[in-house]
């Protein structure tokens, strides 16, 4: 990563705040008929650093002004869910046995986008949230796929924004998980009903 992209970065990570707490965004306003889904993409090798930046800058100053807010762990949920169906042991002793092609599909009938989205918005009661902001994409890839999962939250979200923090590239049409192509990487998917937070620097 080179100096100039590191401070498009840093001067992006700056940019975060106003934008999540602005009425525009809040409110909805100026997205027509779709719902508040809005992308910040974000280098790939940047992940501790923006894991570090919305727990000690965005969540306390959310906190500040009052917001009501959840910040959801993609991975993590999926993790609580598995623990949930008592699972997660026979997911691990299977992928250590017998690798990760024989864990996956197992994973994946549980970890279904309609019924994580349902239990997304279930757990942290969405409707009584100003906004919602999605971590931990990379990390539970490929369990879930994000383009599923966000048609799925269409039914569930009702006008609660939901800001989604991506390793990886948007541009107002496809999803590059770690900005590999679409050859390269099957969860890259064509989504068109979410917004750039941001203008994409990466």
């Amino acid at each position: 990563m080179t100096e100039l992209e590191k401070q498009r970065f840093h001067d992006r990570l700056n940019q975060i705040l106003p934008r999540l707490t602005s009425d525009d965004l809040l409110k909805n306003r100026g997205l027509g008929n779709e719902i508040g889904f809005h992308v910040f993409d974000y280098p790939a090798e940047c992940e501790e650093e923006m894991r570090d930046f919305v727990s000690t800058v965005i969540e306390p100053n959310l906190a500040k002004q009052g917001l009501r807010f959840h910040t959801v762990n993609l991975f993590d949920l999926s993790i609580q869910l598995l623990q949930e169906r008592k699972l997660l042991d026979k997911a691990i002793t299977m992928q250590r046995e017998k690798g990760n092609d024989a864990a996956m599909p197992g994973l994946r009938s549980v970890l279904k986008e309609d019924k994580l989205a349902k239990h997304l918005t279930e757990k942290i009661d969405v409707g009584q949230q100003d906004l919602v902001l999605m971590t931990g994409v990379g990390a539970a890839y490929p369990m879930v796929r994000l383009h599923t999962l966000l048609s799925a939250l269409h039914a569930h979200m009702s006008d609660t924004p939901l800001v989604i923090f991506y390793p990886g590239r948007y541009d107002g049409v496809s999803l590059r998980l770690f900005g590999l192509s679409a050859e390269r990487n099957d969860a890259n998917a064509a989504y068109y009903r979410a917004f750039q937070l941001l203008k994409s620097g990466n």
